[in-house]
């Protein structure tokens, strides 16, 4: 994340490929259940009949759509802590790519100077169509590997029901039992591609709303240390965790509002860092679909919080 505000936040290529994972995780249990339509009233046992692993076989060709969410777009605030500082951003989804404004630093108003940058940057890319174009190339780039990542999940994984079904505390009384898997790396699994090697460490588990079949909750850690590229790109140490929400924002379209996680990695072999980030995200308003140029005039139109 650029400490200056010039730029929209960004992470290191081992760092954005642990952070596409948790994004593919996320994306491939999104829609876990949906390999049989229950009933509201169909008992818990039902739930637990097909193998675990027939759920994640029957979604996964259906992810693409949820990773797109064709013609759903959204307007939120977006918070992330991490070593670098604490930001704020004004996010716009819009069919070009998101959108964003640097709205609070540190846990304060922007000065001046840093609410001019931001402007500016703003302005610039309004201005440059083709920079746009090119910084959505680079994200359509990173989607393409995360759908080709979930579609390898259901070999890659072991998928097993969870011991005793255990639901989360925060749970609502009254409403349905959630259904809870659990995986971890299939031994038998040879990773076809360096970014498919992060599958071979990864062990957790999920928990699913069964009348909506979506994941409302996950946890994974890295069980055993992971090499990218026989550890030269990327040498990501064991005990690293993530946790993730996911909440409906309206209508049919679901996304991730709260992600914790804690990773140690030695990057190209020059230093091992450790990583911690808080992610955020609130306020869902839904929009109607519009240019990125539009969307940055509306961020540009809207006046800053003034606390």
């Amino acid at each position: 994340m650029a400490r200056k505000g010039t730029r929209p936040p960004t992470l290191s290529p081992p760092r954005r490929r642990w952070a596409l994972l948790c994004a593919c995780l996320y994306v491939f249990l999104f829609n876990l259940a949906s390999s049989k339509a229950l009933s509201q009233d169909a008992p818990a046992a039902a739930l637990l009949t097909p193998p675990a692993r027939s759920w994640a076989l029957a979604c996964a060709n259906n992810e693409a759509l949820v990773m797109q969410h064709p013609d759903s777009y959204l307007r939120y605030r977006l918070h992330i802590v991490d070593g670098k500082g604490d930001q704020v951003r004004d996010q716009i989804e819009t069919p070009e790519g998101t959108v964003s404004r640097l709205i609070r630093r540190d846990g304060r108003p922007l000065t001046p100077q840093e609410d001019s940058e931001e402007r500016d940057r703003l302005n610039t890319l309004a201005a440059s169509p083709a920079s746009f174009a090119r910084r959505i190339r680079h994200d359509e780039g990173n989607r393409k590997m995360g759908i080709g990542l979930i579609g390898m999940m259901p070999d890659a994984m072991r998928w097993t029901y969870a011991p005793g079904q255990p639901q989360l505390p925060d749970r609502p009384a009254g409403t349905a039992a959630l259904v809870v898997l659990d995986f971890n790396p299939n031994p038998k699994w040879s990773p076809p591609t360096l970014e498919s090697e992060m599958l071979t460490g990864i062990a957790g588990r999920v928990w699913i709303e069964p009348h909506t079949r979506q994941m409302v909750h996950l946890e994974a850690r890295v069980i055993h240390a992971i090499n990218i590229g026989w550890g030269i790109l990327a040498h990501i140490y064991p005990g690293g965790t993530v946790t993730l929400q996911q909440i409906n924002a309206g209508g049919q379209r679901w996304i991730i509002n709260h992600i914790v996680e804690q990773l140690a990695l030695q990057a190209l072999i020059v230093k091992s860092v450790k990583q911690q980030l808080v992610f955020d995200a609130t306020d869902f308003q839904t929009i109607s679909p519009m240019g990125y140029q539009r969307a940055i005039k509306i961020l540009l139109d809207t006046p800053l919080p003034a606390r």
